[in-house]
């Protein structure tokens, strides 16, 4: 059982700690917005310096996934008010945090150095793998939420769903002038928040706490389900498109190698995709076998025959003694 009767919060306690405008609202709002500024500040500056140890402190204190849950238990309960205050909240938040990237990058003196660091890189080419480690994530952190005794695994879980780092990374490569790269980070960011909404609503139909309310909210859970499997659809093509350039790319930097196998000393030292060109970048000597060799064992690898580009590197590497 998902959420044993002993461990069970009260519908009382989900409320007081998910809707932000219930209780001491003040308080609510005012730790919210303090933590959600300094938590992407953090992120902003790990992104920027390349730091993953940074960039997991600001998971840790990041409290955007409150009123993410606070969508999911509207859902839950039919509360078209729980669910519209709350989004609502999200959709500022993720405003303030890419506001803040975009803004501080300006400060950063080589954008370009931030574009290719490992943060960044990291979260703007999301694959279905990520789609699954959120929904997976998304679970434990709704079964946190509603049993009592499993709440110590929040901190792992705020490591694992990610939220304020995509938004921060949205905001750098807005501020660098990469709006393609952007757009990467904002399907990690969407599909980790629909991946939190789903899963919590689900836990908490389970557990019982739509069963508390009048069963007229069950048509209009229906219709958010509905809305909320087409937008995860929406997000999941791109990871999808993503998984398959990455196993492609992999083929394809192992036909590159088998082409030059003829040639002593060249090697393949990257394998990109942009748009439907192939990139393959090739160091070794002047001559290399003819490249329709390699394009058509591409197109045998690639349905859609994508264009081939071969960016060569006279020279070979050398080992200092």
């Amino acid at each position: 059982m998902l959420v044993p009767d002993s461990q069970r919060r009260t519908s009382a306690e989900l409320d007081e700690r998910f809707d932000m405008f219930t209780g001491d609202r003040a308080a609510k709002r005012s730790a919210f917005w303090v933590m959600l500024t300094l938590s992407a500040l953090i992120a902003v500056s790990g992104v920027v310096a390349d730091s993953t140890a940074t960039v997991i402190g600001a998971m840790i204190v990041a409290p955007l996934s409150t009123p993410i849950l606070g969508v999911g238990l509207g859902i839950t309960t039919g509360r078209a008010s729980l669910i519209g205050r709350s989004l609502l909240v999200v959709v500022l938040g993720a405003v303030l945090v890419v506001a803040l990237g975009a803004g501080i990058v300006q400060l950063v003196p080589n954008t370009t150095d931030v574009l290719t660091n490992s943060q960044v890189l990291g979260r703007t080419s999301p694959t279905v793998m990520d789609l699954t480690a959120a929904l997976a994530t998304g679970l434990v952190g709704a079964i946190a939420a509603a049993r009592r005794d499993v709440g110590d695994v929040l901190p792992g879980v705020a490591i694992a769903i990610s939220l304020v780092p995509p938004l921060a990374v949205v905001g750098v490569c807005l501020g660098s002038g990469a709006p393609a790269l952007a757009a990467g980070a904002a399907v990690l960011f969407a599909s980790n928040v629909l991946a939190m909404i789903i899963t919590a609503s689900v836990v908490f139909v389970a557990a019982g706490y739509a069963a508390e309310i009048e069963t007229t909210a069950g048509s209009s859970r229906g219709r958010a389900y509905t809305v909320l499997a087409a937008a995860l659809v929406a997000v999941a093509i791109p990871m999808v498109v993503n998984s398959l350039a990455s196993l492609w790319a992999g083929q394809i930097a192992t036909a590159a190698q088998h082409w030059l196998e003829d040639v002593p000393g060249a090697q393949v030292t990257d394998v990109s995709w942009q748009g439907h060109t192939a990139t393959v970048a090739v160091l070794g000597p002047a001559e290399l076998p003819p490249i329709s060799t390699l394009e058509d064992s591409v197109d045998a690898l690639v349905p859609w025959h994508p264009r081939l580009t071969v960016v060569h590197t006279v020279g070979s590497r050398i080992s200092a003694e």
